[in-house]
């Protein structure tokens, strides 16, 4: 049986991840391993811990100890790593955490699979997850590729541009089979309610103000998240050693015509007057360092790999906002910090 090995998955798109190969790969062991902070939650995963092709492995990828034992224990031949400090405004206040997650984590696993294939590296595969944030800003036109030189802006964007680099540092020192992506900003189901549309549709149902920045014309290319998972289940199977592939939405949004696109659609769904959540709408002081505009160009993997994006956007605000308000109870359980206690209830 082959073994994956998958960081944070018991985060937002690592949930996604892992719910797609262990349900896809009934022949693969899946082995979910996460440090289960703010932004780890096992409920996302709750049905699945029955499976027999699916293992909880609760470690922080800074401890290199531990997951030499995790490591020794699974013998992965495959590693997807997800696991990170992805919160721009948590990065601005505290740059330390991300360097050390994002950056010493990821050398972690990277000398942990050193130290466990060796030289036999025969249908191995360690692939690194990042972010289009590592390419800077764009302007009105434009869009980032796979070549479009480095250009970090924040703590957290440095952080993940040292870890690609590491990643590919080792590819090309030691030949470690690694492959890369960099994604658009992701959206869907259960996301962490600090991030922008799962925020907004939680102040519009209680009513309390919507914070845009700015002037609410920062732009960014949004991507649902099971296209994503769709994206990483094609790029680790079929991806190229040592390569990037951009996976985007083709879906670009201002964001403050993607907070008055969630305001129609949750007056339609909350029965609301038309117009009335966007009276909630207020601008805010920038965010320090801001950049203008992201938008991926993913045609090297449509056109290698024969992926694209599934979920049209408006389609995919409407079913992240139903899934908010169908599933209040989880909701209330990640505000409360009450979720925190389903490991702690399941595993010990």
């Amino acid at each position: 049986m082959k073994t994956i090995l998958i960081t944070g998955g018991a985060g937002f798109i690592g949930s996604h991840v892992v719910r797609l190969f262990v349900t896809k790969y009934p022949d693969y062991k899946i082995v979910n391993l996460d440090a289960l902070t703010y932004a780890g939650n096992l409920e996302n995963l709750k049905d699945l811990a029955d499976k027999s092709n699916y293992i909880f492995e609760k470690a922080d990828i800074l401890n290199a100890e531990r997951l030499a034992e995790i490591f020794q224990k699974h013998q992965p031949s495959g590693v997807i790593h997800l696991a990170a400090e992805s919160h721009v405004d948590r990065s601005i206040s505290n740059p330390i955490a991300f360097v050390e997650t994002n950056v010493l984590g990821t050398v972690n696993l990277l000398n942990a699979v050193r130290n466990l294939w060796g030289d036999d590296l025969e249908g191995k595969r360690f692939y690194h997850v990042s972010t289009d944030e590592v390419y800077g800003s764009l302007g009105e036109e434009g869009l980032f590729t796979e070549s479009t030189p480095y250009d970090p802006r924040s703590p957290y964007s440095a952080s993940k541009a040292a870890s690609d680099h590491f990643v590919r540092a080792y590819f090309h020192t030691y030949h470690l089979p690694v492959v890369l992506s960099n994604c658009s900003n992701n959206y869907g189901p259960h996301h962490f309610p600090e991030k922008l549309i799962p925020l907004i549709i939680n102040n519009i149902k209680k009513n309390k103000s919507l914070p845009v920045y700015g002037d609410g014309k920062y732009t960014r290319d949004w991507l649902w998240v099971k296209d994503h998972a769709s994206a990483i289940d094609t790029i680790f199977h079929k991806g190229r050693s040592g390569e990037t592939y951009n996976i985007g939405g083709n879906n670009e949004w201002k964001n403050i015509d993607l907070v008055k696109k969630l305001c129609d659609i949750m007056d339609e769904l909350l029965e609301r007057p038309a117009g009335s959540s966007r009276q909630l709408i207020t601008f805010v002081k920038d965010r320090p360092g801001h950049d203008r505009r992201y938008a991926i160009d993913s045609s090297k993997l449509q056109q290698e790999l024969g992926w694209e994006p599934s979920m049209k956007s408006e389609e995919g605000f409407r079913e992240t906002a139903k899934w908010y308000l169908e599933n209040e109870a989880w909701l209330d359980h990640v505000l409360s910090g009450e979720y925190q206690a389903y490991y702690e209830q399941q595993y010990k």
